[in-house]
């Protein structure tokens, strides 16, 4: 079999997989990896930048397109990268292929990786339904993560004091421990099995990063907000659990005034974000 060669294509000026044709794409991912993409099975990604395929291998594909002139590098590799750690419920990545399309002027990376079947957990609702099992298996890779070495940057002191201060003044955002953290960790990012994916971002970043991700995500439900405190007290009880804490009410309540009204994540946030102000200042 030999490698599809590139259709001519117009270069647009935001391509999106969602709508614009790259069957010659889809063809050369199926000639390096030697699998059958199930066209049926596509899923897009919200931005029209990724899409992903049931193969013939039982296996996912995982497509992304770039502008090949604004890579972030660390992002470009991190779920290569991921491949790395021990202990951590995640699909295991496979192999990977990169491109530079010069018809388009985009790059394109392509992943194998296990296939998850396991349902995303996706809702607040779904949550209440979970087994203490989950809870534990979650806690348990966040625990193994947060342990395992590395030189990527999740998030950096810089950036954590500055997304605070947008908003609150009068607060030492020192961060006194760090962690290897997901650094994206929501109800769309985990599954019903406990698993972990989409790993682009991951790094060190302030310990209980992880942990208060998933509580600004629960925040709509307090019973869901206050079992995420308990699963995940010895994080988010530190110094700078709660400045992630207050990082992530920050973030909520920033989104709710540029949108000029409230959201379902900024009320409950500014609630949570006073007790925190108070303990962070005394």
């Amino acid at each position: 079999m030999s490698a599809a060669q590139p259709s001519s294509v117009t270069p647009v000026a935001v391509l999106d997989v969602r709508e614009h044709e790259h069957e010659d794409v889809l063809r050369r991912v199926e000639h390096v990896f030697g699998l059958q993409l199930d066209r049926s099975s596509v899923v897009f990604g919200e931005s029209g930048a990724t899409e992903g395929f049931r193969t013939s291998n039982g296996t996912w594909a995982r497509i992304e397109r770039r502008n090949r002139w604004k890579i972030n590098s660390a992002v470009w590799v991190g779920l290569e990268a991921a491949a790395t750690i021990k202990n951590v419920r995640k699909p295991e990545w496979l192999q990977g292929a990169t491109w530079i399309d010069g018809a388009r002027e985009v790059a394109w990376r392509a992943d194998e990786v296990e296939l998850i079947s396991a349902a995303i957990v996706g809702d607040l609702a779904t949550v209440a339904t979970l087994p203490d099992a989950w809870w534990m298996a979650v806690r348990e890779s966040l625990t193994a993560l947060g342990a395992h070495q590395t030189e990527r940057v999740g998030m950096t002191q810089a950036h954590l004091a500055k997304r605070i201060g947008e908003v609150f003044t009068g607060v030492d955002t020192t961060v006194d421990e760090w962690r290897t953290a997901h650094a994206d960790v929501h109800l769309g990012n985990l599954s019903v099995e406990g698993h972990l994916i989409d790993w682009e971002d991951w790094g060190a970043a302030p310990r209980g990063l992880d942990a208060a991700t998933l509580w600004q995500s629960a925040l709509p439900d307090p019973a869901v907000a206050a079992r995420v405190q308990r699963e995940f007290a010895s994080d988010l009880q530190t110094r700078s659990g709660k400045l992630s804490q207050l990082l992530v009410c920050a973030n909520a309540i920033r989104i709710a005034a540029r949108r000029g009204r409230p959201t379902p994540l900024s009320e409950p946030a500014k609630a949570a974000a006073e007790l925190l102000l108070t303990e962070l200042r005394a």
